[in-house]
């Protein structure tokens, strides 16, 4: 596999721009390749995680769970750093809060306080569940988020009704070699298998100690390929187009945080108001 050399261009998003490891579309690899289950080891990833440059973002995030909202529990949080192209998983249901409350060695910043700084970009696909499970079980009010599905549906000609999933917007933008796609594919379509109950799996497949194989590389893929789809859209949008993006991101962390807030409506489908054509 071959990877994706991506030259930075100014961008009027985030401030300056700052040199950063090209994104890579080699198989997703981290450190052990197991997951952070201990209060060593956050603190070492916080460390980690603090004083990274902030354009392009340098922090990519997804969760999985056990019916992932404020109904249900965070299992998994991973996060790719894309200046290093590694990857973690957090044992968020092993840990708990001390997941977010632990502070690094070299400094007083804790998981929670990155979270929740407005001046460290954050990259989600579709924040709103996340938001929703890390609001109601710990408290964490996300901050300087950058979502990547609405930046997709920003840069579309035509078609802006209804928003994409992940595995779309995979599928049509990221620039794979035929062999990598259906390595890609392959390591999807596993995940699903195991936790996926229309598939037969169960999402209780995320709460198995030690985390099975095929769900730990379902993890990590997650959020690998996440700073390559950053910058195919972020190169299409207009200034005003990125202002858009972010006030609808605010508002989806905003609305996620409400009494009223329905991750399964209908609703969640459709583009931000006032996004449609044209």
């Amino acid at each position: 596999m071959s990877p994706l050399a991506t030259p930075y261009q100014a961008s009027s998003w985030g401030g300056r721009m700052e040199a950063s490891r090209s994104p890579s579309l080699n198989e997703p690899q981290d450190e052990s390749h197991g997951v952070l289950d201990n209060i060593a080891a956050i603190s070492s990833l916080v460390d980690k995680l603090s004083g990274l440059p902030s354009m392009p973002p340098s922090i990519y995030i997804d969760l999985e769970g056990v019916n992932l909202s404020r109904h249900g529990t965070i299992s998994i949080l991973q996060i790719h750093v894309r200046t290093t192209s590694q990857n973690y998983l957090l044992d968020i249901k092993t840990l708990g809060k001390a997941a977010f409350l632990t502070p690094g060695t070299r400094t007083l910043s804790t998981l929670k306080s990155i979270l929740e700084s407005s001046s460290i970009p954050k990259v989600f696909f579709d924040v709103r569940r996340d938001s929703d499970a890390l609001y109601s079980h710990y408290g964490i009010q996300l901050q300087g988020i950058q979502d990547l599905q609405l930046m997709e549906l920003a840069t579309r000609t035509h078609g802006r009704t209804f928003i994409s999933g992940l595995k779309k917007c995979i599928e049509k933008d990221m620039p794979m070699t035929s062999t990598e796609k259906r390595h890609w594919l392959m390591t999807k379509e596993e995940g699903l298998k195991l936790f996926d109950p229309e598939k037969g799996g169960s999402y209780e497949v995320f709460n198995q100690r030690p985390l099975p194989e095929k769900i730990r590389v379902y993890c990590v893929q997650d959020v690998h390929y996440l700073p390559c789809l950053w910058d195919v859209y972020n190169r299409k949008l207009t200034a005003s187009w990125k202002t858009r993006v972010q006030r609808a991101t605010d508002d989806r962390v905003a609305q996620s945080q409400t009494q009223d807030f329905n991750p399964k409506s209908p609703h969640m489908a459709r583009a931000p108001e006032g996004w449609g054509w044209p």
